[in-house]
């Protein structure tokens, strides 16, 4: 390691300098992200071309399934991201190597609009967004020591809200950009702001705590008792956190194409139907102080609120987001019924859905993130994140296998209008319920990296 770089945390009561390194590059990466990912549908059933320029337009079954089958390596490349970090190269060099490969896919979309180039460019997204999506939230965590432990809540928070800041700038900018300008414009903006955000990662370079990798430790700490009591724990948790993720992801395929077929005439302007998911975003900024609270407005907070007559633990917050997610999907399976009826529908109805799911987000993926951090062992930080994300993988592919699976020969759907709702609705009741017992068997164990003596420093 090098020497110009800090180790391990000094004792501070301070916020790390680092944070807002990695904030901005958050902030810059989420918008390249969610403004490629949020076209993606409209893209592939309306832009999508053959190599000599014709059209080459997918169903919607067909578009939802490569959807979350994309979205599903997404979320699993990140185990090898965190081997990589956590075993070999630390966290720093990996997130810095694979940011430059997610920069390449970007580069293929916006070149290409053909599947060759679809294929390719998110090939390469997946490898490198997935890549250092672990790694950069354990990169958050481990600028924290034992003396300002108490700010990683807030931290989070924020790290969460930089998220959504992005994501909900590009979900509005980017399906104008791909109506207006096309598909080369439109996927080579959110290109660019990988670039920044690859900078600005950089920049911070000498501010962060670079934790070294592990090595033969992180193999030692990963397959002793401990480690393997640890990841068995969380993995069970994941697997019912991959339900949320299954319906939760939907607001970019199932949500969109639904959207298509509504009113979207609201507060004065016509939207497009993938800019209604930056809905989602904005309301993940409102709500995240109004859930951790306000102190210049003297406000304790909804969680604070809601200990004071029942003690509100991790697994507690998780089980109330899924029960949330419940209502969430009945109410796009309520639109069905009136559009098959005949019946126009504003698309206020589906933000209303929106409001709803944004609740179940915060109190489960905000609250995961913290909670995957502090139960993971030191040296397998990465490696538990990255189990975490697994969940959103697992969920996605259980997406795509049920639209591959109701596509009919004919271009029907074995699973229509609101049954399809119905039927998610469903899967995520039952597994609500199923997580209760899980919930109240778990047993916490925190682990937050050791500070640097001062004289070390």
């Amino acid at each position: 390691m090098n020497s110009n770089y800090l180790s391990a945390p000094v004792p501070s009561k301070e916020m790390p300098r680092g944070i807002p390194y990695i904030v901005s590059n958050e902030a810059a990466e989420r918008f390249s992200f969610y403004g490629m990912k949020g076209i993606l549908v409209v893209f592939m059933t309306k832009y999508l071309m053959d190599s000599s320029g014709g059209e080459d337009f997918m169903g919607p079954d067909e578009a939802k399934g490569y959807y979350h089958m994309f979205t599903s390596a997404v979320y699993f490349t990140p185990i090898l991201g965190a081997v990589l970090a956590d075993a070999l190269f630390g966290k720093y060099k990996t997130i810095l190597s694979l940011s430059i490969v997610y920069c390449a896919g970007h580069l293929a979309l916006a070149l290409d609009e053909t599947r060759l180039g679809l294929a390719i460019g998110l090939g390469l997204i997946a490898l490198g967004s997935g890549g250092i999506k672990p790694c950069v939230s354990a990169h958050v965590g481990d600028q924290f020591g034992s003396s300002n432990k108490h700010l990683l809540e807030k931290v989070f928070g924020w790290f969460y809200f930089s998220i959504n800041l992005g994501a909900f700038i590009s979900t509005l900018l980017t399906p104008w950009l791909l109506a207006t300008y096309g598909p080369h414009i439109a996927f080579g903006i959110p290109g660019l702001l990988m670039a920044l955000a690859t900078l600005f990662f950089w920049m911070g370079r000498k501010v962060f705590i670079h934790i070294p990798a592990g090595g033969i430790d992180f193999i030692r700490e990963t397959f002793s008792k401990e480690g393997l009591g640890s990841m068995t724990r969380l993995f069970i948790i994941y697997a019912f956190v991959a339900m949320f993720w299954a319906l939760f992801d939907q607001t970019g395929s199932a949500w969109v194409l639904q959207a298509e077929k509504m009113d979207r005439d609201f507060l004065g302007f016509t939207w497009l139907p993938s800019q209604i998911q930056a809905i989602n975003p904005i309301m993940i900024m409102v709500l995240i102080p109004v859930f951790n609270g306000i102190k210049t407005l003297r406000w304790p907070g909804v969680y604070a609120l809601l200990n004071r007559v029942w003690r509100l633990t991790p697994l507690r917050k998780i089980g109330i987001g899924f029960f949330l997610t419940v209502p969430a999907f009945l109410l796009p399976a309520w639109i069905e019924v009136q559009i098959e009826a005949g019946a126009s529908v504003n698309i206020a109805w589906q933000l209303f859905a929106y409001a709803i799911m944004t609740t179940a987000e915060v109190f489960v993926s905000i609250t995961c993130l913290e909670f995957s951090y502090t139960q993971a062992p030191k040296k397998m930080k990465s490696l538990i994140m990255a189990l975490f994300l697994m969940s959103v993988s697992i969920g996605n592919l259980f997406v795509s296998a049920v639209n591959f699976f109701i596509q009919n020969d004919d271009g029907s759907s074995k699973l229509m209008g609101a049954d399809y709702y119905l039927f998610f609705s469903a899967c995520m009741l039952v597994t609500a319920i199923a997580f209760i017992p899980v919930a109240m068997r778990y047993r916490e164990k925190t682990y937050i990296q050791d500070e640097e003596s001062p004289n070390e420093a």
